[in-house]
């Protein structure tokens, strides 16, 4: 089964403008994603020996920057998310990818090993549309910060619901309480997804769902059109970086390394 990662990447952020191609570390920030995301051993070519592994975006800074460092280069439209960016590549040069990996270009130091396992959740699972992962919540500003999304599970892996608020619900006991005691109930989602190569180029056909467009989580139409998304848990989340504040500490702890 073929392994296709793809990085979506859009030159503009509300918080951080152009951070793609920032590059006070000596190299700009998607080339530290990309090499991180090049180990992954399911997306290794066997025959040419090189990562079945490509940036996608409408941005020519960006596509001359990852040409740069030698990494590929896929150019789009301008879409209103990477997940339908990463449709049109897979559409238009991708045949014969079965299962693509969508990788955030904001997180340096992704996990090789995370892309991996997201990846297997599909090979593994044939009956699972799509997979991706969450971590424990082990900090309450973190359980009650909208902008962290929120994953419930069952007991064999399936995705209940997605939401940016904190649940389950805990009636009779504090978060506090539970949190400090190591009793966590909540599990943080993260920005990595596989879909299989059909499922992922029909979602993108499909318009908003309501509970979609409710919470603003793609993941939800998924789960309203009856999908089965599988996850796995890992231990820690890797860190994205979406502020000035955010990118100085990356830069800071590269130049201690």
């Amino acid at each position: 089964m073929r392994v296709l990662g793809v990085i979506p990447g859009r030159l503009q952020s509300s918080r951080l403008p152009g951070k793609l191609i920032l590059a006070e570390t000596g190299k700009p920030l998607i080339q530290h994603t990309w090499e991180s995301a090049a180990q992954a051993a399911s997306l290794q070519d066997a025959e040419t020996g090189q990562p079945r592994l490509l940036v996608a975006t409408d941005s020519l800074e960006i596509a001359l920057c990852v040409r740069g460092f030698g990494g590929e280069v896929a150019m789009t439209g301008d879409h209103p998310s990477g997940t339908d960016r990463i449709a049109e590549v897979v559409r238009k040069s991708a045949p014969d990818a079965d299962v693509i990996v969508n990788i955030q270009g904001d997180e340096p130091d992704i996990d090789p090993a995370a892309i991996d396992l997201v990846a297997s959740l599909l090979i593994d699972n044939p009956e699972t549309e799509m997979a991706t992962l969450c971590a424990p919540i082990d900090d309450v500003d973190v359980l009650r910060d909208p902008s962290c999304v929120k994953a419930v599970c069952a007991a064999d892996g399936r995705a209940l619901y997605f939401s940016r608020s904190p649940v389950p619900f805990s009636r009779d006991r504090s978060a506090e309480e539970l949190i400090e005691n190591g009793e966590s109930p909540w599990k943080l989602h993260l920005g990595i997804y596989a879909y299989r190569r059909d499922f992922l180029l029909g979602l993108t056909q499909l318009p908003p769902s309501p509970l979609e467009q409710l919470e603003k989580l793609e993941q939800l139409r998924a789960l309203e059109l009856g999908a089965t998304i599988r996850i796995a848990e890992v231990a820690h989340r890797s860190v994205g970086i979406d502020t000035p504040e955010d990118y100085a500490r990356f830069v800071a702890s590269r130049r201690a390394a």
